[in-house]
């Protein structure tokens, strides 16, 4: 069974939620607005089901959902973004103008938060730009929650980037994944739904190689994509999210100080380009034409794409969520007090 919505009804239940629990008007239309694009885009690991996510950290006085962060600029290219233990789309969404102004004036410029949780998809802090002609990447790291090549326990995060940049026709082109097989997100969905794991995506506590989900959700590790080759992007993303912004590294991590939380109290290291400046000049029917070379065979479908379909689809006729989903969402109307 399941439940059906229009993204309209979806967002004014999301922000409902995190309004009750705590969050600055603003920061709910924000942290609201990602989740239910992420679930209009058919990213359900990424999208409503991040909600209860956000309400457990929230809960456990682990993560601030009335913060509002503090953003600075200290070079001509360069904000440095205070989180103040609140949610991070917030200040890449109060950034996103004056990064826009700084890349078309400066060529390039990077937005640096800390002590702040990101618990969604990170394309939705860089297709808006993209779209507006910019070239974006974004890296996020979290608590240990992945084996790097050849170890047995959890010594990094599942450590996500994504990229994003324009299709030469006010569009854009965006992949986002995690430096891990599959994300968190994806195995609780398994669990959820009672399927296994394809091969090499986790092992057990002990170490052990498992395709059951539940042993991954009690502790055991990730394992990261490509082999080594994932384990190196994870440990360029700790680089970038954690060292470049002064944040803690997820070894730092003292979520477990907060019984219940479910975020990572992290960094975000966000880059923006002028493909203009960069060139020296107009790219967009550069950008269009290589879109259009990769489009010639007619079997290419890329990154996003189908996201953007699914999303012009949902705005149309809505979407369904699981019955489980709705529940515990509804559970979350209720404000817990103690």
């Amino acid at each position: 069974m399941a439940r059906h919505f229009m993204p309209t009804d979806a967002l004014a239940l999301a922000r409902n939620i995190l309004i009750l629990h705590g969050a600055a008007d603003n920061v709910a239309e924000i942290v609201a607005d990602c989740l239910v694009r992420a679930e209009s885009d058919g990213s359900r690991s990424h999208g409503l089901a991040r909600l209860p996510d956000h309400v457990a950290s929230i809960r456990a006085g682990w993560a601030d959902p009335a913060a509002q962060p503090d953003i600075r600029q200290v070079k001509p290219g360069l904000l440095r973004a205070e989180g103040n233990n609140g949610f991070t789309p917030v200040a890449a969404r109060l950034s996103r103008d004056r990064l826009a102004a700084m890349a078309a004036a400066e060529g390039m410029a990077a937005l640096c938060a800390r002590n702040s949780h990101h618990i969604g998809a990170l394309w939705c802090d860089v297709e808006p730009l993209a779209e507006l002609g910019f070239v974006a990447f974004n890296f996020v790291h979290s608590r240990p929650r992945m084996a790097p090549y050849g170890a047995a326990r959890a010594l990094i995060g599942t450590n996500a980037m994504a990229f994003s940049f324009p299709d030469g026709k006010g569009g854009a082109i965006t992949w986002d994944q995690a430096s891990s097989q599959l994300s968190l997100g994806d195995v609780r969905l398994h669990a959820q739904e009672g399927r296994p794991l394809p091969p090499g995506v986790g092992l057990t506590r002990a170490g052990e190689p498992t395709t059951d989900p539940a042993e991954i959700l009690a502790g055991g590790p990730l394992l990261p994509f490509g082999g080594h080759k994932g384990a190196s992007i994870a440990v360029m993303v700790e680089v970038m999210a954690a060292a470049m912004t002064g944040a803690a590294f997820g070894f730092e991590d003292r979520s477990a100080a907060y019984p219940g939380a479910a975020s990572s109290n992290a960094g975000q290291f966000l880059l923006v380009l002028s493909p203009e400046a960069t060139s020296g000049g107009d790219v967009a029917e550069r950008f269009a034409a290589f879109v259009a070379h990769l489009h010639s065979d007619p079997a290419v479908r890329l990154p996003g794409e189908r996201r953007h379909a699914n999303r012009a689809r949902a705005a149309k006729e809505g979407f369904d969520i699981s019955d489980d989903l709705a529940n515990r969402l509804d559970g979350l109307l209720v404000r817990k007090t103690s």
